[in-house]
């Protein structure tokens, strides 16, 4: 596996680690900037490719986030910047949400990766694992906004650069064994 591509997940899972020690060191708006250049860096290769097969939604997404870090950087502002994974959190709500509006759900999109001929049934599955993922973006969210904004430097980054990533883990591999084991049973 190349370095780029193992470096890119990681940075959005050390994100919340990243900030805890970059604030140490130095103010909100160069952690800001260092993430503007990261989200950049992520997407540059192909930009142009990219920036094609991206819908209004994704822009908006990708927009938002670029200027929530603008803002930290413009305005120094801590909080903007402990605001950051509330905001992804919005915007994955708002990726798996739209696509119960405008089919097919983005857990049906996952799975036809893999098969592509999916049964009917697991289309309305797919459709439920997407609203329990909206639901989870949902409560994730809110506890990230809550420790942004009432919790010490430390739990917010306990918070959002542990315990989010192991719920998000366990809502995964939950789904995961409940689909072998239950769903694969009453098909096989």
């Amino acid at each position: 596996m190349r370095l780029k591509q193992l470096l890119s997940p990681l940075s959005w899972l050390l994100y919340p680690v990243a900030i805890f020690f970059g604030l140490r060191i130095a103010e909100p708006r160069h952690v800001a900037l260092v993430l503007v250049a990261v989200l950049l860096m992520r997407r540059s290769r192909q930009a142009t490719r990219l920036l094609a097969s991206l819908s209004r939604i994704d822009l908006a997404i990708l927009g938002g986030l670029l200027l929530l870090a603008g803002a930290t950087a413009a305005t120094n502002s801590e909080l903007l910047l402990r605001l950051y994974p509330a905001a992804v959190n919005l915007g994955m709500l708002l990726l798996f949400g739209g696509s119960l509006l405008v089919p097919p759900s983005m857990v049906e999109r996952f799975a036809r990766l893999g098969e592509p001929d999916l049964p009917a049934a697991a289309i309305g599955y797919t459709r439920r694992v997407t609203q329990l993922w909206c639901a989870f973006f949902v409560a994730n969210g809110a506890a990230a906004a809550w420790t942004a904004l009432y919790a010490s430097r430390d739990d917010w980054a306990l918070y959002n650069g542990f315990i989010a990533y192991l719920l998000m883990g366990a809502l995964f591999a939950g789904e995961w064994l409940y689909r072998r084991l239950f769903i694969m049973r009453k098909t096989g």
